[in-house]
């Protein structure tokens, strides 16, 4: 399975959490990890996967100029440009398509999950050039109970899996299908509105130390991972 090496590669990557539940005024994307803010090693790990790809943070507007004066004081130069975040991850997303081509295939990522590996970029990447789209899901491995009022049952949990980022996608469809949706709480991933625009979804696999950071015990467990792979 082979990628057109022609074929333009981009990514944005979506920042724009609050420190609400790390308890933190800072936001989550902006803590310290291992000697950088978090997203600082979210964009390296694109950047050294694809020497040309060209990426987009999404941020909100009152945390731009933040993000610049920590580009500053940590020396980050990797190229990339800045878009302004919207009401919800559907429409910051939509921003940050605004600012790329329309052909080329387009990597989707949370800017919180900072030990995405190389492997499953390049993975998504492969799979999305042939197939229109890439999903990395990860097993259940826990058994799970679906609860109803106040009843539950088991849930067969062969037939589930955990989503990641990056999603991967054709750049001029994924464009269409945001341009032809209205904004719905369904839309939980980038994966649920290409679905709904009546695409079919290709699933492939991701990396388990790709977790995403939302809590303090995630840091703690983010800082462990990204030592063992040092």
């Amino acid at each position: 399975m082979k990628i057109n090496p022609t074929v333009q590669h981009c990514a944005i990557i979506v920042a724009g959490g609050s420190g609400t539940r790390m308890l933190t005024a800072v936001p989550k994307q902006f803590i310290e990890l291992c000697g950088m803010p978090i997203l600082m090693h979210s964009i390296r790990t694109f950047a050294n996967t694809y020497k040309d790809i060209r990426i987009v943070v999404v941020l909100p507007s009152s945390q731009i100029a933040y993000w610049q004066e920590l580009c500053l004081r940590y020396k980050f130069t990797i190229p990339h440009r800045l878009a302004e975040g919207g009401e919800t991850r559907f429409h910051s997303v939509m921003s940050g398509l605004s600012a790329l081509p329309d052909e080329g295939l387009v990597a989707i990522h949370d800017g919180v999950r900072p030990l995405v590996s190389r492997q499953t970029i390049e993975r998504c990447f492969q799979v999305a050039g042939q197939y229109g789209n890439a999903i990395p899901v990860m097993p259940v491995i826990d058994s799970v109970r679906e609860v109803s009022n106040e009843d539950s049952h088991i849930v067969d949990r062969k037939n589930l899996r955990l989503v990641q980022t990056p999603q991967v996608f054709d750049l001029a469809l994924l464009k269409a299908a945001y341009t032809k949706q209205v904004y719905t709480h369904t839309f939980t991933d980038d994966a649920s509105v290409f679905e709904k625009a009546g695409h079919h979804i290709c699933l492939t696999e991701g990396n388990v130390e790709n977790i995403k950071i939302t809590v303090p015990h995630d840091l703690v467990i983010a800082e462990a991972l990204m030592k063992m792979t040092v």
